[in-house]
C-alpha cells in the first residue's frame, strides 16, 4: 500500500504561527516534529511507501522535513496551482500501477491512537482490495457544526451532509450513526480513475491532458501551469465520493484532530497546574509568567510573555505578529487574515524567520533604508546566481567558511572576515563545508523586499 499525503493548504486558520510558505503542517508544534512529520511516522507503520503532493512551494519543506526522519527516498508529485483533492489525487495516481492500493491521508492531521488507526486502517485496505472507495468516519465526541458528516449503515454509507447548525449537529450526534468525514480514503488506484472517469468526465480528460505533458525529474514530477491551469477545480468529495456506489466508510476511533483552530490545538497540548496550555517555540528558554491567570493557550518564540488576573486567551507570540483572542473565537482568525492581505500581505506570505531549499534566513531588522538579517546555509548548499536592481549588500561571516562569486571574483571568506556586494553585481553565496554557513548579511538601498531578486541559475528549479 502507497501511503499519498496531500500537503496542500495554506492554514490561514493558525496564522500567525501558520503562514503562506510555512502552512501548519510544517510547523513543529508536537515533540519538536510537524504534523507532516508524524503523518510521515505514522504512515510509514502501515504502507509500503510515501508519496507527497505539494506544491512547489512547499516542496523543500517537506523535502527537508523527511530528511530530518531520515527518510530521504520518498516521490513527490509537485502542482503549479492548487485545484483541489479530486485533481491532485487523480494526477499522482496517474503515475501508479492500476492495482496500487493507495491510502490517501492529509498531512496535517494529528492521530493519537496509533494502534486502533493501524487496524481500521486494515480493515479499509481489506475492503478496496475488493473494488471499493472507503472512506474514514472519526466517530464524533461532540456536536461539531465545522466537519461534514457521513450517515452510515455498518460500512454502507447512506449520505454525505454539509456542515450542520448545532441543533444538526446535535442530532446527528444522537442517531449514533453518524461521523466526521476525515478527508482520508483508501482505494486501488484503478477503481479511483475509472469511477472519476464516469462521475466527472472533463475533470478527467483535464488531468489525462495535464498529465501528458508532466516533467519528470528522478522521484519528482511536475506538472507546467498551462496545463494545470486547464483542469477544473473540485473536491474528491463533490467529484467522486458522493456519486459513487462503490462507497464504504471504517468507523475511526483514533483520537483524530484535524488542529484546525487554537482553540483545538489548546486541547491537544499538557497544561499547567492552573490549565495553561504553553508550547515555546524558540531557540532561547523565555519564561513564561503566568498570575492568577487560568486556562490560557500561550506561544511564544524568543520572547517572554506574562498573564495577569486573566483568563481563557489565546495568546500567539511571533517575532513579527501577535494574535489575542478569547477561547470559543480562533475561528475568527480567518477574517484577520483576509483584512491582512489587503493592507500587509506579507504578514500572511512569509514569517520573518523563512526557509528556503538551501537553508533559512530571519530578519533581525527592517526600516526604510535598510534590513539586517541572519543567514544560515546548509552544508554542501548554494544560493542562485543572483543580482539586485535596488540594493548592496555587506555579508559578514560568524561561522563556517563561505565560498562567495561576486562578479567576476571567487573569494573564501571566513569568520570574522566580510565582503560586499554592489548593487546590480552578480554574486552568489555556497557553503562547501561540513557544517552550518551562519552570516549576518547588511542590505541598503532604497527598496529591500525579497521580489527583488533576479535569478540567473538556479540548481533548485526557481525563477
Amino acid at each position: 500500500m502507497i501511503n499519498l499525503i496531500l500537503c496542500g493548504g495554506s492554514g490561514t486558520r493558525l496564522w500567525p504561527l501558520s503562514r503562506k510558505l510555512l502552512p501548519k503542517q510544517f510547523v513543529k508544534l508536537f515533540d519538536g516534529k510537524s504534523l507532516f512529520q508524524k503523518t510521515v511516522e505514522r504512515n510509514l507503520k502501515v504502507s509500503n511507501s510515501i508519496y507527497v503532493v505539494s506544491n512547489v512551494d512547499q516542496y523543500f519543506l517537506a523535502k527537508d522535513q523527511l530528511t530530518e526522519l531520515a527518510h530521504a527516498d520518498t516521490r513527490y508529485f509537485l502542482e503549479s496551482v492548487a485545484k483541489n483533492t479530486a485533481p491532485a489525487i487523480a494526477l499522482a495516481c496517474m503515475a501508479l500501477d492500476s492495482d496500487d492500493i493507495v491510502l490517501v491521508t492529509p498531512a496535517d492531521h494529528l492521530i493519537k491512537n496509533e494502534a486502533e488507526y493501524q487496524r481500521v486502517v486494515a480493515q479499509a485496505k481489506q475492503l478496496a482490495e475488493q473494488g471499493n472507495l472507503v472512506t474514514f468516519g472519526i466517530v464524533p465526541t461532540y456536536p461539531e457544526t465545522g466537519f461534514g458528516y457521513i450517515e452510515s449503515n455498518g460500512n454502507n454509507v447512506l449520505s454525505f451532509k454539509e456542515k450542520p447548525d448545532a441543533a444538526t449537529a446535535q442530532s446527528y450526534i444522537s442517531q449514533g450513526n453518524y461521523y466526521w468525514n476525515s478527508g482520508m480514503f483508501c482505494f486501488k488506484v484503478g477503481v479511483f480513475l475509472a469511477e472519476l472517469q464516469q462521475y466527472a468526465p472533463d475533470m478527467y480528460t483535464a488531468c489525462v491532458q495535464a498529465y501528458s505533458h508532466h516533467i519528470q525529474e528522478t522521484n519528482t514530477a511536475r506538472i507546467p501551469f498551462e496545463a494545470m491551469e486547464a483542469i477544473p477545480e473540485d473536491s474528491i468529495d463533490y467529484a467522486v465520493m458522493e456519486k459513487s456506489d462503490k462507497i464504504k466508510v471504517v468507523a475511526a476511533n483514533i483520537d483524530w484532530s484535524d488542529v484546525g483552530s487554537f482553540d483545538a490545538l489548546a486541547e491537544e497540548l499538557p497544561e499547567d497546574q492552573d490549565g495553561n496550555a504553553i508550547l515555546k517555540r524558540g531557540e532561547e528558554d523565555v519564561p513564561v509568567i503566568s498570575i492568577n491567570s487560568k486556562n490560557n493557550l500561550i506561544v511564544t518564540r524568543n520572547h517572554a510573555v506574562a498573564t495577569v488576573d486573566v483568563d481563557d486567551l489565546i495568546i500567539i507570540d511571533t517575532t513579527d505578529s501577535v494574535l489575542i483572542t478569547k477561547k470559543g473565537s480562533s475561528q475568527k482568525v480567518k477574517e484577520v487574515v483576509a483584512q491582512l492581505k489587503r493592507i500587509k500581505p506579507d504578514l500572511c506570505d512569509v514569517h520573518r524567520l523563512a526557509y528556503r531549499p538551501w537553508g533559512s534566513y530571519e530578519v533581525l531588522l527592517d526600516t526604510d533604508k535598510y534590513k539586517i538579517k541572519r543567514i544560515i546555509v546548509a552544508p554542501g548548499k548554494k544560493l542562485s546566481l543572483q543580482k539586485h536592481f535596488h540594493r548592496s549588500e555587506h555579508w559578514i561571516v560568524v561561522s563556517g567558511t563561505a565560498e562567495v562569486t561576486n562578479g567576476d571574483k571567487v573569494l573564501t571568506v571566513r569568520p570574522n572576515e566580510s565582503t560586499y556586494i554592489p548593487m546590480g553585481e552578480v554574486h552568489r553565496l555556497e557553503n562547501k563545508g561540513k557544517i552550518d554557513l551562519v552570516m549576518i548579511e547588511v542590505q541598503v538601498g532604497e527598496y529591500t523586499g525579497e521580489d527583488d531578486i533576479v535569478r540567473l541559475e538556479d540548481v533548485y528549479g526557481r525563477s
